[in-house]
């Protein structure tokens, strides 16, 4: 799996219908129509998210590894 920073993760969820709600601190809060899971993306500059927190990010946005 390829690494992204919170920014691309960020665009990638807008990309899937995912709005941005909030920001709290460098945490982008991100909701979705019909879905009661809030998703918290951590945007430090251009640095890679882990690939536990990006893999867990993906999975309840409903985003597979193959639509990166």
């Amino acid at each position: 799996m390829k690494q992204l920073s919170g920014q691309d993760v960020c665009s990638l969820l807008k990309r899937n219908g995912w709005q941005l709600k909030r920001l709290n601190g460098s945490h982008h809060i991100f909701t979705k129509e019909g879905q009661i899971e809030r998703i918290s993306v951590p945007v430090h500059g251009n640095k890679p998210l882990k690939l536990g927190l990006l893999k867990a990010l993906l999975k309840v946005a409903g985003i597979q590894e193959k639509d990166l």
